[in-house]
């Protein structure tokens, strides 16, 4: 039987080690071997004790076997001391393990003036017990066996106790043995942030475990402590994040930063973006990708990334935001500080995971906005859904899945998916169910007509992306650090984005047709634009337009007699759309109205056509900033017959391998001293520069 208040007792903290005098091993370079161990002869219960002479590769070995047998006897072991002789390759090493209450209570000092901090009347459980276990290792014997590192073995052992040892029911309450997992850890303040007590937590956990009250790893106490200490740690980095903003700020004003305190003077969400971002957002910021999929344990926050394609279809960093809560609220709050940062310009078209509190969110923050759902995000759970249900068909319907998602007509969509739940027994499943009732917001045929900046363009796409944000998501730090972190990687990403478009403003571009219309595009558009737009004009040519009446033209393959798409031209304001809404949706004017052009007689693409966010030029950041464009500079003379230059560069320098490599050669050593000449960063209002 244990004690009366003996279970209280074990939940104390423990003090220090003083020293165990009859533990004391000799000095002298022989190893002294004591102790009332058994020898294993000796042992005849089923639970053998260590005994004197047992062999062990490492002292953790050592610690690992001994701390097993004290908590199937009933207490548990702390490392007390390790001991060794000055001097390389000679001398003993020894450490001690001892009990846990070994050792006597440290005094306490006594507090006499009034204004001292009262002592805490704690209980020691520290009883001069003797029971102990030392291993030793001969670094002489071990360098004459030839040996790098002697084994351990064990030199001493004592199990005479002067307590009462304990029952398993109460052993497993000792410090030692009391352990919070990293998921018990996340679990633990999963609950304490929806406002539960420790109480209600305790027996929450018991009966997801399935075990009697009581019998969790940890205590009441341990959990307390837990949540004490995160908080402790929240407010800690609250005061450095913010410092860490306020320091971003002084170096460059134009940085933004928003933040929100929850009543603990904890800080639950902050947003920032640079310079850069805003920027890069007010010429690419049509299209833009909010992922929220990622959190940062170390920080236990929701990340929340927004990023873009550039005119190279390369990403770009706008904004970050750590939010505590995923909530209407926190979503919202989010979205308007981004609209803040970006002069309250709203991008065409967000794309997002699922979420009710985003949609939510979203409706309420930006309503023209288009919201539609990342098909990459909801593809990547498909296995964990479909593998199961479907085994060895899941392929085939996969296959089949992306056929419908391509496809033209919205009912041409609805009448096959119904025939895939069809072929592939599907009524009833919840996620099918799902995905059919949100299809507005994910499938294609539903979007067309929506700007997506190539975002829905290819599964390439999609993976660049979700690598680049990795990128951040990996950043696992302090939350001050964080910020630093992001800073380090969106600026590594824009000196790699610009050695990207020098070489593709750089490479050489073959034209396939011979077309004016092809050689026009070609010296305005950026390589990938150009690409896309010349798939289109090779194809045109194996389409047949047919002039219905008025402005109205049929344009269908040759080799079909019905379908088609109508493309209507109006000559008068040069404007022409198509059926198949490619120009609304990626801003590449499709195959059908291109034959229509050349139909036309039109040897030049209409310059609105040509949208900027395509164009190998762009206007300058800081003008861009305000609206305005490069026409609207006093030196617009000098600027279009710069961009001539660098057109006739392009084109004379795609004429031959060798006049390629000297062009790129001249090019980065110019802008490598044009970065080092001062820059004109503001314009002010009678248009005299700063």
């Amino acid at each position: 039987m244990m004690p009366a208040g003996s279970a209280s007792l074990l939940l104390e903290c423990y003090g220090g080690d003083p020293p165990l005098s009859s533990m004391e091993g000799t000095s002298s370079g022989e190893e002294v071997e004591d102790g009332t161990g058994p020898s294993p002869e000796a042992e005849e219960d089923d639970d053998p004790a260590p005994y004197v002479g047992q062999r062990f590769p490492t002292h953790d070995a050592a610690h690992e076997l001994y701390s097993g047998f004290a908590r199937r006897r009933g207490f548990s072991i702390r490392r007390h001391r390790t001991e060794g002789k000055d001097g390389v390759g000679r001398g003993l090493t020894r450490r001690y393990f001892v009990c846990h209450r070994a050792g006597n209570p440290p005094a306490k000092p006594f507090a006499a003036g009034a204004g001292d901090r009262p002592q805490r009347n704690r209980r020691s459980s520290r009883c001069g017990c003797k029971a102990y276990m030392r291993i030793g290792r001969s670094a002489i014997a071990a360098a004459a066996a030839g040996e790098a590192e002697g084994e351990w073995r064990v030199t001493g052992f004592s199990n005479h106790h002067n307590h009462e040892l304990l029952g398993q029911d109460q052993v497993r309450l000792l410090p030692a043995y009391r352990v919070v997992s990293g998921d018990d850890r996340d679990r633990i303040l999963m609950l304490a942030r929806s406002g539960i007590s420790v109480q209600q937590m305790m027996r929450i956990m018991e009966l997801e475990r399935r075990v009697e009250p009581g019998n969790l790893p940890f205590t009441e106490k341990d959990v307390r402590n837990l949540i004490q200490s995160c908080r402790k740690s929240d407010q800690e980095e609250s005061v450095d994040l913010i410092k860490m903003c306020r320091r971003f700020q002084e170096k460059d004003p134009d940085f933004k930063y928003e933040f929100t305190k929850g009543a603990s003077n904890r800080v639950e969400n902050v947003a920032w973006s640079f310079a850069s971002s805003v920027q890069s957002y007010e010429m690419f910021g049509d299209a833009v990708v909010f992922d929220t999929t990622h959190r940062l344990p170390a920080l236990d926050m929701l990340l929340g990334i927004w990023v873009g394609l550039n005119n190279h279809r390369m990403p770009c960093f706008f904004g970050c935001a750590l939010l505590r809560e995923e909530s209407l609220q926190s979503y919202a709050w989010a979205l308007k500080v981004f609209l803040n940062f970006m002069n309250r310009k709203a991008p065409l078209t967000i794309l997002t995971d699922e979420s009710m509190y985003l949609k939510e969110a979203i409706e309420k923050e930006l309503p023209g906005t288009k919201h539609a759902l990342c098909i990459w995000l909801i593809a990547a759970r498909f296995p964990s859904w479909f593998d199961a249900v479907l085994g060895e068909r899941y392929n085939s319907w996969r296959n089949e899945f992306d056929r419908l998602y391509n496809m033209e007509s919205t009912m041409e969509f609805d009448l096959g998916w119904s025939d895939m739940m069809n072929s592939y027994g599907l009524h009833g499943n919840g996620h099918i169910a799902s995905l059919f009732a949100s299809r507005t917001l994910w499938a294609l045929p539903y979007l067309r007509g929506q700007f997506f900046a190539g975002l829905l363009a290819s599964p390439e796409t999609s993976k660049s992306i979700s690598v680049f944000i990795q990128r951040f998501s990996s950043a696992q730090t302090r939350l001050a650090h964080f910020i630093e972190q992001v800073a380090v990687v969106a600026e590594y990403k824009d000196q790699v984005g610009e050695q990207q478009m020098m070489q593709h403003n750089l490479q050489s571009i073959t034209l396939k047709t011979a077309t004016p219309m092809e050689r026009h595009a070609a010296a305005v558009l950026t390589p990938y634009a150009f690409s896309k737009l010349q798939d289109e004009l090779v194809v045109a040519s194996q389409y047949a337009s047919f002039h219905l009446e008025g402005n109205v033209f049929l344009v269908r393959h040759h080799t079909k007699t019905d379908g088609g798409c109508n493309v209507t031209w109006s000559q008068r304001d040069e404007l022409i759309s198509c059926s198949c809404n490619m120009f609304e949706s990626a801003g590449i004017l499709c195959r059908h109205a291109l034959r229509v052009l050349s139909t036309l007689n039109y040897f030049q693409i209409p310059d609105h056509y040509l949208p900027p966010r395509w164009r190998r030029t762009w206007p300058s950041p800081s003008k861009a900033l305000n609206g305005a464009y490069f026409d609207e500079l006093p030196e617009i003379g000098r600027v279009k017959e710069l961009q001539s230059m660098v057109s006739a560069l392009v084109s004379e320098a795609s004429k031959s391998t060798e006049r390629m490599d000297i062009a790129t050669q001249e090019v980065s050593a110019l802008l490598s001293r044009m970065r080092q000449q001062p820059a004109v960063v503001q314009v002010s209002g009678d248009g005299v520069h700063k």
